[in-house]
């Protein structure tokens, strides 16, 4: 997409969980791939993150290429499992007699840090001491680079790229998505993460994956945070209090014609 003369690119990670006969279970050894290196598919790459499967699509420069990536990785990572099913939810409790049997690796919250868009502390590490594992639906935005990510002027421009991301995509995901067992741990407002490439988005889950018309709304999202990156306009008040509180009869949202839209496309 080109915004402003300047061309970005939009990828994803999302953290896929798996069931077999009707039972999610973890994904270690089911697929090639984890963290450290993921196994190249076309489109894409997928692995193993912990007790869930992860796909990561390339950078997509339209609409339709976001789409095209997206289902393609995804309709691969579901091969690889044979007759195991994907699991639409954002999070899930495992039992704790069937956590002494999985390896260690796999309990592992091992991410690197993320940071606060509204504060610039980073956020605390999840307690991974707990039965309950959440999925994430992370979006990438590549095109405004720095050989230090973590430099003051790439990590100002990431936490503002990440507040309007809150105002123009996150804030509605809490329409679409009711499970707010995940913020405990993951997904707080302004939740982002500086690359040398742009930045990642963290504050979603994953369930915007599962739907069409949800993946064009995500896009459509990104492309409206970034118009705003280029001009002044202060993101609304109490966007934050609203992603956090999950305050889903906010009057942000009264009126609303994103809202409007995503009754239409998913019946929120």
């Amino acid at each position: 997409m080109n915004i402003n003369g300047v061309d970005f690119t939009i990828g994803a990670d999302p953290e896929i969980f798996v069931a077999e006969k009707g039972k999610t279970i973890s994904a270690h050894g089911l697929i090639q791939g984890d963290k450290k290196n993921p196994f190249r598919v076309n489109r894409g790459a997928v692995q193993v993150d912990g007790m869930a499967l992860e796909f990561n699509i390339d950078p997509a420069s339209s609409k339709e290429e976001f789409k095209e990536n997206l289902h393609t990785v995804q309709e691969q990572l579901a091969a690889m499992i044979g007759d195991r099913q994907f699991v639409n939810a954002v999070s899930t409790h495992f039992d704790e007699k069937y956590l002494k049997t999985v390896p260690l690796e796999a309990l592992d919250l091992g991410c690197e840090p993320d940071f606060n868009a509204y504060t610039m502390d980073m956020n605390d590490r999840p307690d991974s001491s707990g039965n309950m594992r959440t999925v994430g639906g992370h979006v990438h935005i590549g095109g405004f680079m720095s050989e230090n990510e973590l430099e003051t002027p790439h990590m100002s421009l990431s936490a503002r790229l990440a507040k309007y991301m809150d105002e123009e995509v996150g804030v509605y995901s809490i329409l679409w998505d009711k499970d707010d067992n995940r913020r405990a741990m993951y997904g707080k407002a302004g939740a982002f993460r500086p690359k040398v490439y742009g930045m990642e988005y963290r504050t979603m889950s994953n369930a915007w994956i599962f739907h069409e018309g949800l993946i064009g709304f995500v896009y459509d999202g990104v492309e409206r945070a970034l118009t705003k990156m280029f001009g002044q306009e202060e993101v609304h008040p109490e966007i934050e209090h609203i992603i956090n509180t999950s305050d889903r009869n906010n009057g942000f949202f009264k009126n609303n014609p994103l809202v409007d839209e995503l009754r239409s496309l998913v019946g929120v």
